[in-house]
């Protein structure tokens, strides 16, 4: 039964949409129907369809009571919404909202949604503190049902030393044996982070099995969102680290990403890490959620958008704030975590224009180099491997006052993304670097742009960075500078919807 409390939301949304053109949204992002967005949530394959729920306030776009927004795609590109599947409307969850989750498929063909449910407790006359349970809700895709058990895992189920305030994000999965498991995202009552291992027979009753992962005080403190999965015969734990502290040229977005390589005894449930690495280098990447495609690809969505640039980035008369990153591909190669675009992208692709060994220093532009709805890939070569070029860049969303500019310096192997001129008003993060792989000044970058964001995917998704722009869509200069000789080939494509 659908509370009223559902009811309004699901009205105000249905109207509240209508009010936003096409073309001020991104063209191939999923941006919240209106409102608020934040972490993606429920990312799954089911009936059919990739389903994507997401943390969501629709009355304003500032974070607030927290809902599940919906929305469903065949592509992972076009997306269709769907109405909101939980609200705030129980003592578990009416306070704070219904936080972040995920969802799977139960042998009787009904999705299973798990989530964290926010009460506020009176600590003393002045202070109130969240209490953070697990709870459940199953529906046929459209609508859900909050399960009468709720919430299935509360402080009575943490190992001891942890805290019940931090206690968030479970993400299900099912073994091949038909049981299931989760990770909980929690911290200790001394503030350092963990991730805490959940299993249970039916997927409504668990039981806490044992603390998969310790910070040891390493990355940041309380680790929200946690994934846990395998690739390419290693295991992976995704977490987003709270407060994290850079090291060299990792982890430096303070609230950031963190990616463990290692191996997983699934009869022991150890865990034993070998590799760390961020997984996004740029400005704005935050809780990525994976799931598993039909056809055996692990896709990966993050939140594009950087906690500290929230409620300062976006325009007041826009009636939506928050978008994900594009779906991307992962893999494990040379013991690290490769990104790329889904190919589904390249079904966007048209108007193919290309340019081949272009040697130029300075300043030039290219005829059919332009647009703000690309997929542009570029291959650098230095004209001189014994006299190296001093910088490259390229500057994109661009005319006489506005620019982002992503830049290369050979000598030190640092690609930097900067948009302190894309029409941002407020002093808030413009600029990431990040030590990149390359030899005798040569560089491989793929640059995917909306019409609010940037996506660069370095050496065939060694890395990425990610950054949202402040730019009029309108302006859609591309050029290019040398400091010394460069070489250079530009393969572009516009990227079309069925919109256009």
């Amino acid at each position: 039964m659908t509370s009223q409390i559902l009811r309004e939301a699901r009205k105000y949304e249905e109207a509240s949409e209508k009010l936003i053109k096409k073309e001020e949204r991104p063209a191939f992002h999923l941006s919240t129907r209106t409102g608020w967005m934040n972490d993606p949530n429920g990312f799954s394959y089911y009936n059919g369809k990739y389903h994507m729920f997401y943390q969501y306030n629709p009355y304003e776009t500032k974070w607030g009571p927290m809902h599940w927004g919906h929305a469903v795609s065949s592509d992972l590109l076009h997306w269709e919404y769907l109405p909101a599947v939980l609200a705030p409307d129980e003592d578990y969850d009416g306070d704070g909202g219904c936080f972040s989750g995920s969802a799977l498929t139960l042998p009787d063909g009904r999705q299973l949604l798990m989530y964290t449910g926010v009460r506020r407790e009176h600590q003393t006359n002045t202070i109130v503190r969240d209490i953070q349970t697990q709870c459940l809700a199953v529906g046929d895709g459209v609508d859900y049902e909050k399960y009468e058990a709720n919430p299935v895992l509360d402080e009575t189920d943490l190992p001891e030393g942890s805290s019940r305030f931090d206690f968030r994000d479970p993400k299900m999965w099912q073994n091949t044996n038909g049981t299931y498991n989760c990770v909980v995202g929690n911290c200790r009552t001394d503030g350092d982070g963990q991730v805490l291992l959940f299993h249970s027979e039916d997927g409504f009753h668990w039981e806490f099995q044992k603390i998969l992962v310790s910070n040891n005080h390493r990355f940041g403190r309380m680790w929200e969102c946690p994934d846990f999965f395998q690739l390419d015969g290693k295991w992976v734990l995704l977490t987003s680290p709270q407060d994290m502290l850079p090291q060299g040229f990792e982890y430096h977005n303070g609230n950031g990403t963190l990616c463990l390589i290692g191996e997983y005894n699934e009869k022991t449930g150890d865990f034993t890490e070998q590799k760390n690495q961020s997984v996004d280098y740029g400005i704005d990447f935050y809780a990525p959620q994976t799931m598993l495609a039909p056809d055996g690809r692990r896709i990966m969505i993050g939140w594009m958008q950087n906690w500290d640039a929230t409620n300062l980035s976006a325009p007041e008369e826009r009636l939506w704030f928050g978008q994900m990153s594009l779906p991307r591909e992962l893999s494990i190669k040379n013991g690290r975590l490769y990104q790329r675009p889904v190919r589904e992208l390249d079904e966007l692709r048209r108007n193919k224009v290309v340019h081949k060994n272009v040697t130029f220093s300075g300043i030039t532009r290219l005829d059919g180099i332009n647009g703000r709805r690309i997929d542009m890939e570029l291959t650098l070569r230095a004209e001189d491997k014994e006299k190296l070029y001093q910088k490259f860049a390229v500057r994109f969303a661009q005319n006489d006052t506005y620019h982002t500019a992503i830049s290369f310096r050979p000598l030190e192997s640092i690609l930097k993304v900067d948009r302190k001129f894309s029409g941002t008003r407020r002093a808030i993060v413009h600029q990431r670097r990040s030590l990149v792989d390359s030899s005798d000044g040569e560089l491989k970058l793929r640059i995917i742009l909306d019409r609010f964001s940037v996506e660069i995917f370095v050496n065939d998704g060694e890395q990425v960075m990610s950054a949202t722009l402040y730019t009029d869509p309108k302006i859609d200069g591309i050029s290019f500078f040398a400091d010394g000789n460069v070489t250079m080939d530009v393969v572009k494509y516009d990227l079309v919807t069925e919109e256009d």
